[in-house]
């Protein structure tokens, strides 16, 4: 094939790495300079070939290697063979049409297309671009997804963080009606043009099911409930009594349709849950089971230690309100916290409560949402299950 078709970029350094990523200040700025997000081929020091992939001079990640074979293009049906395979391993391998209609298609970096997430909600698939190279190929990307699909609709959209880092324009299609998605035997309506970009976190599932099959009969408390996944799962389960808090008004409307969806009803408060839980502590509330799920804390690398604080300030008022011998679910999903870090920040938040905690399961985002090993920025979610037992 003639490889003189993509603009060559050449290294500063030597790079023997296998990670995808190649950072502005390791490459020779190309006199004629590509457009952003466009397909180059990257070579060494040496002038020997190292990948294929999204060039952007603008970008902090100048270089998202796509491809290390030299003899094999990246075109419209690179990206068909990347999509099918990813599709692949989710209704072949880990058959997740058993269990739900909902899951992710393409995990950026873990499906080998960097800077690409999607989601299916039934019929609807939702696109998030998170590189110049993924938004610039997008058609090739809706046809290699339409085929996957058949009849499939599209909602896409591009964070506005993103498209600054990237220096991309893109104010996203033009908003898809709703879905309404199963998921072990559970209903949500997931609207990715309402509160949330996607409508609904899919990668909760296998935690959301987990956690379902210890509620019956208890009384259980959703903090940071967002659109009532835990909620609605643990009032479908047979718990009790089910109260969910969120600050967002939208979110608590679309967890009260999730609920009568599922003819359940669970109690939806709109309150900040630090005032909340104080006045529950105080009060002497005391729950058997505790879900703690807030969102995202930080992008920056500077606010990490602000970020754990915020952590370790709500799970000491949550512990404070578990019974003990009850169960206790806390997670992060800010990819810059570590799992190292999220439990230490437990065993503190355990020792100022004055509680003994007891880590019965440490687990993740569900195996839709894979990463490589070498690539663990694609890892974010943090699950930690415990028993309180004081």
């Amino acid at each position: 094939m003639n490889t003189e078709a993509y603009p060559l970029v050449r290294l500063k350094n030597a790079w023997n790495s296998t990670h995808p990523w190649i950072f502005q200040r390791l490459v020779d700025k190309p006199a004629q300079r590509p457009k952003s997000g466009q397909i180059v081929d990257v070579v060494g020091v040496d002038g020997a070939f190292i990948g294929r992939g999204f060039y952007n001079g603008h970008s902090r990640i100048a270089l998202r290697v796509l491809e290390r074979d030299p003899d094999v293009e990246v075109d419209a049906a690179w990206f068909a063979r990347k999509i099918a395979e990813a599709v692949h391993l989710r209704r072949d391998i880990l058959r997740l049409d058993e269990v739900s209609d909902a899951w992710r298609v393409v995990h950026s970096e873990g499906d080998g297309i960097s800077g690409l997430v999607v989601d299916r909600y039934d019929d609807l698939l939702v696109v998030e671009f998170f590189s110049a190279g993924a938004f610039r190929y997008r058609e090739w990307i809706y046809e290699a997804l339409r085929a996957q699909f058949p009849g499939c609709r599209f909602h896409a959209s591009a964070d506005e963080h993103v498209q600054k880092q990237e220096s991309f324009d893109f104010r996203g299609t033009e908003p898809a009606q709703p879905a309404i998605i199963t998921e072990f035997g559970v209903r949500f309506r997931a609207d990715p043009a309402g509160a949330h970009k996607t409508g609904f976190f899919a990668d909760q599932r296998e935690n959301r099911q987990w956690l379902s099959q210890q509620v019956a009969g208890k009384r259980v408390l959703d903090l940071c409930c967002n659109t009532g996944g835990f909620a609605v799962y643990s009032a479908v389960r047979g718990a009790s009594e089910v109260v969910g808090i969120d600050i967002d008004e939208a979110v608590i409307e679309i967890a009260k349709g999730n609920a009568k969806l599922n003819n359940v009803r669970p109690r939806f408060v709109q309150a900040d849950i630090f005032p909340w839980l104080r006045d529950a502590g105080n009060a002497g509330e005391q729950f058997d089971v505790v879900i703690l799920d807030p969102a995202k804390m930080t992008r920056d690398r500077e606010q990490v230690i602000n970020a754990l604080k915020k952590y370790l300030d709500m799970n000491k008022l949550a512990l404070g309100v578990v019974k003990p011998g009850g169960l206790f679910a806390t997670f992060s999903c800010t990819g810059l916290v570590s799992e190292d870090q999220f439990l230490d920040m437990l065993r503190r938040a355990a020792f100022y409560a004055g509680r003994t905690v007891q880590v019965l399961k440490v687990s993740g985002a569900g195996p839709d949402h894979p990463f490589l090993a070498q690539v663990q920025e694609s890892r974010y979610l943090k699950a930690v299950f415990c028993r309180v037992l004081d």
